[in-house]
């Protein structure tokens, strides 16, 4: 942040005063790009989504029309719903983009609170970029303020951020003045919410927390806008969004009151994913495959002991022997034993790897149930996502991969080619034909310069 920003006023003011300065002629290219990436993957994600059974029962709770576009979907809808449903698709894979550092999935919430309100609004593509924008480095940043402490406590971190940093989003989107966007902030902190009970049973919540995380962040908004008012100290208040959903840590606020850009945007660093399912998990993927590449007959194999960082144990590893045959589908993308084994035999993790068939697959639970990790205290999460695994043979061999970043993250992003091959993939998943697909490519290219949302129509197939 400037020293303009530097002062005494409350977190929560301070990002407004952030955001109510934002002039997207200043951007630098990369946020840009950045911006331009989320739109692309989140349109994707979406048709992919369409036809899956939670989406189909989210759309039946809907109740009425409207003006928004739901993404794969012919008719008109309110703008919640359009946030929920749209939100809900992009993340129901776990195939959206995340941040190394938080780890948040910033595009799922933040590209359909801002697409519903530049809808509904009759806004310009410029203000769809300033909301991408924005909403993408207040998740970023504030992902960085208690580490681990908020999956420690049992919530989703995109979930409860989310709320919030849609709140800024859809403020900068509509050009909310000082005191709106301050209390937008202060009335999406009573509107976080989203826990990690999924794990229990591979169950579907943790799908919809990013939609509903984007319809409260427009629904703070709009109140906002309309003399609703929130703590100023929302953020950092001794009754605040740290102390509820971070206990365990002091917060720590420099990634806020000393780091908003200038020309140092976090979102510019946001890792898109090679494989459908959970982040972490991802290098270990990564692992697998370069394992199989040596032409090991897997039958060979007496164990593979796994490095990880102790944060990541409760989500991806524990309880071990569910990992190791996961109840549903869901669940196998946060099992990392299952996504190795998928990464083993199959050479990929994509959407297909995930289905109730899949996870019957006696080759793969034989394998799956082979590894188990060993916390390794030197491990740089949440910093870096790393991945390695040490396999012994029936015959002693011993065998070693490592991968020391994620695939698609800073280190290693994934080339302009592959992220517009992962859009056609997913929206061939979907059922989109090539004419409609490259309709969607050529939309997400010149959004940003449209002087109106009337293009998205285009998307209701």
């Amino acid at each position: 942040m400037s020293s303009r920003f530097s002062d005494s006023r409350s977190m929560a003011t301070q990002i407004a005063a952030w955001i109510v300065d934002q002039n997207t002629s200043a951007y630098p290219a990369s946020t840009i790009a950045s911006a331009r990436r989320l739109l692309l993957d989140v349109v994707g994600l979406c048709i992919a989504a369409r036809h899956q059974p939670y989406i189909q029962a989210t759309v039946q709770s809907l109740d009425g029309v409207g003006k928004c576009t739901i993404l794969g979907r012919e008719g008109g809808f309110t703008l919640y719903d359009a946030a929920l449903v749209n939100g809900t698709a992009a993340h129901g894979e776990d195939y959206d983009d995340t941040f190394e550092g938080g780890p948040v999935h910033s595009g799922a919430v933040v590209v359909p609170a801002v697409l519903a309100i530049c809808e509904h609004e009759a806004l310009s593509g410029e203000a769809l970029l300033r909301g991408i924008a924005v909403g993408a480095e207040i998740l970023c940043r504030l992902s960085l303020v208690a580490p681990r402490a908020i999956h420690r406590a049992g919530f989703h971190p995109t979930a409860v951020i989310g709320a919030i940093a849609a709140a800024g989003a859809v403020a900068a989107a509509l050009g909310l003045n000082l005191s709106q966007t301050t209390s937008a902030l202060g009335i999406a902190g009573s509107m976080a919410s989203g826990i990690i009970e999924y794990l229990a049973e591979g169950t579907s919540t943790k799908r919809m927390h990013a939609g509903w995380a984007a319809q409260s962040g427009i629904r703070a908004a709009l109140m906002a806008r309309g003399g609703f008012d929130g703590p100023r100290t929302v953020l950092e208040g001794r009754h605040g969004f740290f102390k509820a959903f971070a206990p365990s840590l002091e917060p720590d606020f420099s990634p806020v009151s000393n780091g908003l850009p200038g020309d140092n945007w976090l979102m510019s660093d946001i890792a898109f994913k090679p494989y459908a399912c959970g982040t972490m998990t991802q290098p270990y993927i990564d692992c697998a495959i370069a394992l199989a590449a040596k032409d090991i007959d897997p039958q060979q194999i007496r164990e593979i002991v796994c490095k990880v960082g102790e944060g990541t144990v409760h989500r991806l590893w524990e309880e071990l022997a569910v990992k190791h045959r996961p109840p549903t589908a869901y669940a196998a993308k946060f099992s990392t034993p299952f996504c190795m084994a998928v990464g083993f035999f199959d050479g990929k993790a994509g959407l297909a790897q995930f289905t109730a068939e899949r996870i019957q697959d006696p080759q793969l639970l034989s394998l799956a149930a082979k590894i188990r990790y060993e916390i390794d205290p030197a491990n740089p999460y949440p910093t870096r996502f790393t991945g390695h695994l040490r396999a012994v043979m029936q015959d002693g061999t011993v065998y070693e991969e490592e991968q020391p970043w994620m695939r698609g993250g800073v280190q290693a992003p994934l080339t302009a080619d592959e992220l517009t091959t992962k859009f056609r993939d997913n929206a061939r998943y979907g059922g989109w034909n090539d004419g409609v697909t490259a309709q969607g490519l050529a939309l997400c290219e010149s959004l940003f310069e449209s002087t109106g949302m009337t293009q998205l129509h285009t998307l209701r197939q």
